[in-house]
Order: structure tokens, then sequence, then C-alpha cells
């Protein structure tokens, strides 16, 4: 069985304003799937929540004491709710919960549904119990039936060495003692044997008989101490001392239960003992597969894990997801903020929270179409996955638009970093692949602002052999009418196009009157051999024609000089970009940064 769904009502910044609770409407309605689960968005998007709210309900493995607080109702709100629904239960399973169990389609396949419902007075926190059942009260769940449903859970920046070393109720002997290699196994264990053995050794030794053990080369020997025994003698004799009763003493082993013998047990690595915290996280997460994985056990296997990317490089991170995709007879949910992961990580596996809500990017919830998932599962490289953590979205087609585009927002006075608004670079003018990324087939829809600068590319000029030839003006603002149209005509409510007025981005700097005069300054001082000074336009429509304009090196130098001018009061109020006509060529620009900054 896997946790097919969750739904949330008033739980932390799950809710509704007014403090309104109706069933049928949940503050929070997310389905996930049956092997990798990822949440990802930016920081106190729900992530968290989400996983806290699944705790709450199934408790861990590990005795975590958790509990309700009043920090976990949303706002002022006297009642929350958590509901859990799980699904593709076995037979096996099933046996256990029939008397909560419901059924649905045409199979008839079993369902369970738990629900945790708690309300709160002014003074207090009424105490109530998890229930499951197919209707909305629900029956209390026995312990046994709780015991099927405790998860696995990583803390984030867990402390993993001290999960793993030798101490009472440890992480590590609990583990163990689940596994079939022990489970069941309290008395007749081999590892109870030997320590019995032990135990009669350590006896001996303090009694100065004769000990049998092996030595290094495998042989088996007896061999007496007195050391031991002289020990000993002067406890004994001091005991004595203090009765009359001719009271012995007797070195033992605490217990040789199996319980408290593995809770003596540390994990190390066989080769290496210092290890960093990278290591011992990965170490510790072995661990807990070897737990999710057990044999013989028919309750649920779900593993939660916050900020996998805790204590690990880049490309162990990269190492940890892969393994963890191939995970195939359990179920994970982690939460993340790191672009390395969710670069790595199939499309349909994630989960963007945003906005009180929770958007899978299954094919079932996106337009995303099939070559869209093949596109992007090679191109969504680390860089591009920012812009699943970002508040807004700025998607251009080059290295130019990406260099001037943080430089223009900040001589307008918005920090697009401040604003947490990602500008991404996809290489190319494939935008919808992206940009389907944010369109959902039904309600709820993003509300992430994302816009698309590009070029219109009507060209002002044509090559005929090797010479150009300018366009008729009426043909060229004909043609612009139309393209502009069409761009602009993909826009939906949360994706918006902003193409450029003119041919590309260095025609629109050419034609403005605000950047002309810097555009076409380094334009000269790069390409020193072109014969700009008898017609600069035509010579500009050769290199984009021919593709020989470094656009690039161009954008750079135009950033370095409008950050330069910000820093100077005189002359950024002479530049005056804010205060840019809407007629200007690049006032589409600053257009689309106003917009996905919500300014």
């Amino acid at each position: 069985m896997y946790l097919s769904n969750i739904k949330l009502w008033n739980f932390r910044k799950y809710g509704t304003a007014g403090n309104t609770f109706n069933l049928a409407q949940p503050n929070l309605d997310l389905n996930f799937t049956k092997g990798l689960n990822v949440l990802i968005g930016e920081n106190d998007s729900g992530k968290t929540a989400i996983i806290d709210a699944i705790k709450l309900v199934l408790k861990t493995h590990s005795y975590d004491y958790i509990k309700v607080e009043d920090k976990d109702f949303f706002n002022d709100s006297k009642r929350l709710r958590i509901e859990l629904t799980f699904e593709d239960l076995s037979d096996n399973e099933a046996k256990n919960f029939t008397e909560w169990l419901g059924w649905k389609g045409i199979e008839t396949k079993p369902y369970l549904k738990l629900n945790y419902d708690i309300t709160r007075t002014d003074k207090k926190i009424n105490p109530t119990d998890v229930k499951g059942g197919a209707d909305a009260e629900g029956y209390m769940l026995t312990a046994e039936a709780k015991d099927y449903f405790k998860i696995t859970y990583l803390r984030p920046l867990r402390d993993a060495e001290n999960e793993l070393i030798s101490k009472r109720n440890s992480r590590l002997s609990q583990i163990l003692l689940g596994d079939s290699a022990f489970k069941g196994k309290d008395r007749d264990h081999e590892l109870v044997q030997m320590f019995e053995g032990l135990n009669e050794n350590l006896k001996n030794y303090f009694k100065g008989k004769k000990i049998k053990f092996f030595n290094k080369d495998g042989g088996q020997i007896e061999e007496s101490y007195t050391d031991g025994k002289k020990i000993k003698d002067k406890i004994d004799g001091y005991v004595q001392q203090f009765s009359d009763d001719g009271i012995l003493t007797e070195f033992n082993v605490s217990s040789t239960e199996l319980k408290s013998i593995l809770e003596k047990f540390s994990l190390f690595l066989e080769s290496e003992r210092n290890v960093g915290l990278g290591t011992l996280n990965r170490l510790f997460m072995a661990t807990e597969l070897l737990h999710l994985n057990k044999e013989n056990w028919d309750g649920l296997r779900l593993g939660l894990i916050e900020e996998l990317e805790a204590h690990l490089h880049p490309q162990a991170q990269m190492q940890v997801i892969e393994a963890l995709q191939k995970q195939e007879k359990i179920q994970l949910i982690l939460s993340t903020h790191s672009p390395n992961l969710a670069s790595k990580v199939k499309l349909e596996n994630l989960i963007i929270c945003n906005n009180g809500k929770g958007f899978p990017l299954g094919k079932t919830y996106t337009q995303l179409e099939k070559d869209n998932y093949i596109y992007l599962e090679k191109f969504l490289d680390t860089t591009k996955s920012n812009l699943f953590f970002a508040k807004g979205v700025i998607l251009v087609e080059g290295w130019a638009e990406e260099i001037l585009i943080p430089s223009f927002a900040k001589a307008i006075g918005i920090d697009l970093t401040t604003k947490g608004i990602s500008v991404v670079n996809i290489g190319n003018v494939g935008f919808q692949h992206y940009a389907n990324i944010f369109l959902r087939q039904n309600p709820p829809h993003m509300t992430i602002p994302v816009v698309v600068i590009t070029d219109s590319d009507i060209r002002t000029y044509e090559k005929q052999g090797d010479i150009f030839i300018e366009k008729a003006a009426e043909v060229i603002e004909s043609e612009k009418r139309k393209k502009l149209a069409e761009i602009k005509a993909q826009s939906t409510e949360n994706i918006q196009y902003f193409p450029a007025p003119e041919w590309t981005l260095e025609y629109s700097l050419f034609k403005s009157s605000k950047l002309s005069d810097i555009f076409k300054k380094h334009a000269q001082e790069i390409h020193k051999k072109t014969p700009w000074s008898q017609n600069f336009e035509l010579e500009l429509a050769k290199k984009l024609i021919n593709k020989s304009l470094k656009k690039t090196e161009i954008a750079y130098r135009i950033a370095h000089d409008l950050d330069e001018e910000m820093k100077n009061p005189l002359l950024a109020q002479s530049l005056k970009l804010k205060e840019t006509d809407p007629t200007d060529s690049i006032f589409y620009l600053i257009e689309a940064i106003k917009h996905v900054a919500k300014v």
C-alpha cells in the first residue's frame, strides 16, 4: 500500500481567511505517486507542514515525541483536520484493517482513510485520536493497527553519527530488531549464545579459572589469568568487612537479551573511522533503507526525509537521488531546496509547493505533453531548475538577456534576488517546454508569475546572394503587427509573453533613445574592423543575419555600465530608465520586469 492523498484543513499555512471549515473544501488536496515524491518550492511554501502533518497522524519508528500544538492551527482557528488516504493494498495488508476499509471502483478495490480531527478552546487543545473508515467520522484505531502505519523519518540537519552509535534504544538497534535476521529470536539467536559464552568466560576470568578463546591464527587455546582474580579478591575482602554473611561478588555482563546486545552495536565504515558528516549521512540513509525494505512486513513502507541534501556535496546529492529513484518496494516523500536534486528527479516525481497549494508535475496534472517531458529531462539542468524555487520566473532565450535583465531591473529600482525572481536562460526559443510546467489541466491553477522575453525576429534587411537589401517600411510594420500579436496570444493568466518590438534584443537596444549610444559604443569597440561609420544599421543587420555579432560580450559591457551608473546618482538621474517612454524599443523589458515583480 502507499499514501495516495493528503487533505488538510486549517493546518499551519493551509487555511483560509475567516477560518471557515468545510469538509467538502479542504485547504490542501494533494496526490502522491507510489514511489518517489519530492516537495520543492520557495522557503515557507508549506513543504515541512505537509511532512509534519503525515508524522502527526502516523507517528515514527524512532518513537519521536510528536503532538499537536497551538502553532499547528491556522491563525486563530478552533479546528484542524488531517486526512490521509491509502491505496493499492495487498490482501495481506488489507486483512490488518478489515473494519476500517472502504471500497471503490468497478473492481471494488479496497482503500483506507485515516483522519485526525482536532479542536481547541481558548485554554487547551482537546484530546482526540486517529480514526479510520470510509465515512467522515471514522472509528478508533487499535494500537496494533497503528503500528502498521509507523513511518521512517529523517529530520533536517540530522545527527547521523548519534543515530549509529551504541546507546540505549539506539536507532541502529531498532532497525536491526525489525529485520528478519533478528525479529522474534530473543533467546535463541546466535548472538545471544555468543554473549552467554562471553559471560561465562568473564566470570572465569575474575575467578582465575581457565577460559577458552581463539588466538589470531584461529586456534583454540585455554589460559588462566591472575589479575582478574586479584581485583575480585580485593572487592570480596572489602565486602566481607562490611558484613558477616560471607558474601562473594561475581562479575557479569549486564544483560544477554538480544535487544540489549544490539544496543551495544555501532556502525562505521570498514576502512575509515573519522569520516565527515556527508559520509555518515549516507551511511545512516543506507541503514534506514534496510529497515524500509525489511522482509515479512505487511504494513506501510513510507520514508519521510527533510532536506535530503543536508551535509551532501552536489555530486553526492546526485548519487543519492539516483539510488532512491530505483527503490521499487517503498514510498519516499522528500523535501529539498537543492536545484541539483530537482534537476535529477523525474518531473513526474516533483511537487511544487506555492501559495498554500501543492502542484504535482505528473502527466495527469500539467499541460506538459509527452515530448515536453522528454525534452526537459534532457535539458532541465541545475541552473534552469532554479525556476522551481522562485517567487517569479523570467524565461529568456540567450546569454545576452540573462546578463542584461538583472541590471535593467536594478536601474528601475527592483532587485530580482531580493524579490526571489529567477532569470532562466533556456538557450533557444523552446519556451513552451518550460512554460507548460506552470499550466494545469484543472484548478487550482498556479499563481507564480512567469514572463517570457523573446525576440520578434522580424528582419529589417534581407540577404539576396551577397547583397543586403532593406525591406519596405510598410512590409516591416505589417509583419511586426502580425508576429507580435501571435506571440502575445500565447499568454495565459500567469504566463505572459513580452516580445521585442524590433528584430532582436540588440536591434531594440540600437533603436532605443535611452541606450542606443551605449550599445553603439560597445559594438564599435568590440568589432573594430567593421565599417560602422558608413551605415551602422546596415552593418548591425549584416552581423545579425550572419550570426557574427558578439552579443554576450556587448551585453556584459552594457550591464557593467548600467551597474556603474546606478552607483552614481548623477549618472542614474541622466539615464532615468524608470521613466522610459512606452514607445521606446526597450520598454518591453521594463514592462516584463515590473510584471513579474508585481510592481
